[in-house]
């Protein structure tokens, strides 16, 4: 995956035009080959949750309360503090910071999760969880954080015009498309041959495309933005700061939260992955439609993505290597489903 990254980096700023190429076909305000990568990649993890279980999942309130009291409580009011606390000089890239904030992960976290051995069912349910309130509450939170709060606050204020469709268009598209596809892949492949077929002869098929896809992702999102990176570091390295320290406060505060309330390691991953992601695909879209493709606003959208692709690599490394504080069965449990 670092060597998708320095690949993405190397060919934005070798091959002249590339990322004008990349970004003139767009969904949803996102570039075409990235929303297909996205969906390439989701597609066979959301292939491998086993539906019939998910009424389970829905009613575990110890993984439920904690997941949305992170996602839109304490997640946009973490981003918005680091972003006041570390460019306060800066209201550009702050106001960009705080729109990613606001959109919480429906997409790249169900590949996080599967990699950390998460439970593939919990994150089915709380990625579509977090998609509802996310057309609920996108727009009534960027008003509370951009414009409520530093009103009260006699800070400087920030207008936000996003439309509910275009919230929901996102949804549809990045969740919509390859849950559905997964969900009749499973009924239709179950129904046809049986899960035993499906369990061992579909899906370890169809398993490495996620992979592939999110390889793909990385090198065309970081070709995509190879030169305004490399062209403007010291920009970057102030929006990269908090960030880190967003995403390592959410992620470790997540996952002592859901070993605290007695989760097993593949649901408190599940909880810690879904907290510390964030829908880059809605915050550069929100972004680039508000503010323009040259702002501020929108280097911070695309900075997200850039410094949570590796950060969280690197988290799934710290989850598989916490399972030891976990119960030895729900850790053998968990691993023995990837």
């Amino acid at each position: 995956m670092l060597a998708a990254m320095a690949a993405g980096l190397g060919l934005g700023r070798l091959v002249p035009g590339l990322g004008d190429a990349l970004a003139r076909v767009t969904v949803t305000g996102v570039s075409l080959p990235i929303a297909l990568g996205l969906l390439v990649m989701m597609y066979p993890v959301l292939a491998k949750v086993r539906y019939d279980r998910l009424g389970t999942v829905s009613r575990d309130r110890r993984l439920l309360v904690p997941s949305l009291v992170l996602n839109w409580v304490v997640g946009p009011a973490l981003m918005s503090a680091l972003a006041w606390l570390f460019l306060p000089d800066l209201p550009e890239y702050r106001t960009g910071l705080i729109i990613v904030g606001l959109a919480r992960c429906i997409a790249m976290v169900v590949i996080w999760n599967d990699l950390a051995c998460g439970d593939r069912e919990a994150a089915a349910v709380l990625v579509a969880l977090n998609s509802v309130f996310q057309v609920v509450a996108f727009a009534a939170l960027g008003w509370f954080y951009l414009d409520t709060l530093p009103g009260l606050l006699g800070l400087e204020r920030t207008a936000l015009d996003v439309s509910v469709w275009e919230i929901a268009r996102s949804v549809l598209v990045f969740l919509g498309i390859p849950l559905l596809a997964g969900y009749l892949t499973r009924r239709l492949g179950e129904r046809v041959k049986g899960r035993t077929w499906y369990e061992t002869e579909l899906v370890p098929r169809i398993g490495p495309f996620a992979l592939y896809g999110l390889l793909f992702t990385i090198v065309v999102l970081f070709a995509l933005q190879g030169d305004a990176v490399t062209s403007r570091p010291l920009d970057v390295a102030r929006i990269a700061l908090p960030l880190l320290v967003y995403f390592a406060l959410m992620w470790a505060g997540s996952m002592a939260v859901g070993r605290a309330v007695g989760l097993d390691h593949p649901r408190a991953t599940t909880l810690a992955f879904t907290a510390a992601g964030n829908n880059f695909e809605l915050a550069i879209a929100v972004a680039i439609a508000t503010f323009g493709a040259a702002s501020g606003q929108a280097l911070a959208g695309v900075v997200g993505p850039l410094i949570e692709v590796p950060v969280l690599i690197g988290l799934v490394h710290v989850a598989l290597a916490a399972r030891r504080y976990f119960p030895r069965g729900a850790v053998l449990e968990g691993a023995s489903r990837v």
